[in-house]
């Protein structure tokens, strides 16, 4: 049955073609992928170029491919056709700390040095400095400064808290470009990591030119030890094999949905382990502390060009607490654990975790899809 978050927009993704060895743009038709590759748009990237995309896609005949059960449940076959995460020459930035609860964690993981046992008690103590005080702080304002003096005197500053609640967000580059995986696909934890999470995100779209195209769903693993131990490891707690996940599609703006939908945007996320266990959780988009267009602003510009776009993770206000072995060392995924991340417009994105050295290797860059797409005559 296909998903009801499917059953209106205009949803764009890409797929593995094996009969040609390589990815297809493809777009969502009554529950069946259809081929819309053409010399206009041979990558997503020249897709989201285009002065109306929406426009392309509708108008764009293509041929059936199969049905979108079909693409999910091969995800993880490399001969036969899937889906493939809806992100090829852009860039994959990420903004970090964008939520008040889950900026709280980051001063936690920072203080406790990557040690998972020493969490709860910083988490009592830091709590009761900050509360929910800054809930409904505007970061970079006039009040934000006040706070941040206060929590200088008491001691608890944090570079955490300065992209938290300062002038500037926290953007980093979260996976290398075509490094991402999609729907179905296995996600990797770096084997030196013994707490991690997941996080999830919405994920935009944007051109070179700074517009937001569309949005999708994103997993944004997280190493909670190896970050914790020093912000310098951001880089090997963020980017590993398979660590990424973005994905079904991205669902395009048009008459059925904007960027304000995006601000109302409730996510839910389930965690199941061979063990039986049971984590749900949520983010809600309308607690976020930047507002989207902000953090878009804040990573390109004149101060830095995405000449073939970008996909930006936003962040999430999921904050693992919850214990799952240990009292008091809270939450870390199990291998084999299942992450479904779902939005009612959005569709539902669901990995399996491994270690990033069990994982798929990532073996098709930048210079294998040139060459696929000049050997099929689309370049």
């Amino acid at each position: 049955m296909t998903d009801p978050a499917f059953r209106n927009g205009t949803f764009v993704g890409r797929a593995w073609r094996p009969d040609v060895g390589g990815p297809s743009l493809v777009a969502l038709r009554d529950g069946a992928t259809y081929d819309i590759t053409s010399k206009v748009a041979p990558t997503m990237r020249d897709l989201l170029e285009l002065a109306d995309p929406v426009a392309y896609v509708r108008s764009a005949s293509g041929h059936r491919l199969g049905s979108l059960e079909d693409c999910l449940g091969a995800a993880n076959d490399p001969s036969g056709l899937h889906l493939l995460a809806p992100a090829d020459l852009q860039a994959i930035k990420a903004c970090g700390v964008t939520f008040a609860r889950s900026m709280i964690e980051r001063v936690i993981e920072e203080r406790a040095a990557g040690d998972a046992s020493r969490a709860e008690a910083i988490r009592r103590r830091v709590t009761a400095v900050i509360g929910d005080s800054l809930r409904n702080l505007k970061p970079g304002s006039p009040e934000a400064a006040r706070v941040k003096a206060a929590l200088i005197e008491e001691g608890i500053w944090s570079q955490y808290l300065e992209v938290g609640i300062g002038p500037d967000a926290e953007v980093f580059t979260k996976a290398s470009v075509l490094s991402s995986v999609g729907p179905g696909a296995d996600v990797g934890l770096h084997p030196a990591s013994h707490w991690n999470n997941p996080e999830p995100e919405i994920v935009l779209a944007v051109s070179s030119s700074g517009q937001v195209r569309g949005a999708t769903l994103g997993n944004d693993v997280n190493l909670r030890d190896i970050e914790g131990r020093s912000a310098l490891l951001l880089g090997k707690a963020k980017d590993n094999n398979a660590s990424c996940a973005i994905g079904p599609f991205i669902r395009l703006f048009d008459e059925t949905y904007t960027i304000d939908d995006v601000r109302r945007a409730e996510l839910t996320l389930l965690v199941e382990g061979t063990d039986g266990y049971r984590l749900t959780g949520r983010s809600s988009m309308a607690e976020i502390s930047r507002d989207p267009l902000d953090l878009v602003a804040q990573t390109i510009g004149p101060h830095h060009q995405y000449p073939d776009g970008l996909m930006l993770f936003m962040g999430t206000l999921f904050a693992p607490v919850e214990d799952r072995d240990q009292p008091g060392q809270g939450f870390t995924h199990k291998l084999g654990d299942v992450v479904t991340i779902a939005n009612a417009e959005l569709g539902r994105l669901t990995n399996t975790v491994r270690l990033s050295t069990e994982c798929a290797p990532w073996s098709f860059g930048a210079a294998a899809l040139m060459r696929n797409l000049a050997g099929r005559g689309l370049l």
